[in-house]
């Protein structure tokens, strides 16, 4: 019989920074096996709000997200994505798997329209992900998401410019993205649990090719 204390550590809640290895979290398979390893629960974390600081937009971003955003479309829930900075083609996103019938855009008019929008996504239980644009994005308001991420048990990530980015952040998720040697290079400053991790460069070009085969 296990004692309150071992009860209470188990709750996915409860961040123990020397066993990273071991965080039990509701997770999402990103779809890159070397991301997952990574990640604590082996995924992008549900319940979560994760930042993705971009040197620059246009890189590769959101090709990080469609093979889970692909997985997530088979389930009940909406996948939104508010003020992306270019119109999603639909028909590149159809054959990568995303059912477009459960996608849905949204287009503000500004970053207090975008921030409002993502945290009544994340809160209302209905979308599996909400992914948005904003173009700055303080602590408090990254609170507000994250516990707006809780209460919906939802996925949720906020894409910023690394160089206008706050030196911390209450994300439990944080990561950089640029581009090295014509992949995605992948840097986790910030996750639930201990260690560095080396710079990751995912091909998304060979994993977007190898999902059209499926």
């Amino acid at each position: 019989m296990s004692s309150p204390l071992q009860a209470l550590l188990q709750n996915p809640a409860i961040w123990r920074g020397d066993e990273q290895a071991r965080v039990r979290l509701p997770s999402i398979p990103t779809g890159f096996a070397e991301l997952d390893r990574e990640l604590p629960g082996g995924g992008w974390p549900r319940g979560v709000v994760s930042e993705l600081l971009s040197e620059r937009s246009g890189i590769g971003e959101l090709s990080l997200f469609v093979p889970a955003l692909a997985n997530l479309s088979r389930e009940d829930g909406w996948l939104m994505l508010i003020a992306p900075p270019w119109i999603p083609y639909a028909p590149a996103l159809a054959a990568r798997g995303i059912r477009l019938s459960k996608l849905v855009v949204v287009d503000t008019r500004s970053d207090k329209d975008t921030l409002w929008a993502a945290e009544q996504g994340l809160r209302a239980g209905n979308c599996s992900a909400v992914l948005a644009w904003p173009a700055a994005i303080n602590e408090r308001s990254l609170r507000r998401l994250q516990f707006a991420a809780e209460e919906g048990s939802s996925f949720g990530a906020m894409f910023g410019a690394a160089a206008r980015a706050a030196p911390s952040s209450p994300a439990p998720l944080r990561m950089q993205l640029g581009t090295r040697q014509n992949r995605l290079a992948v840097r986790i400053v910030k996750r639930r649990g201990s260690g560095r991790v080396p710079t990751l460069l995912l091909d998304v070009e060979r994993n977007r090719a190898a999902n059209r085969r499926h």
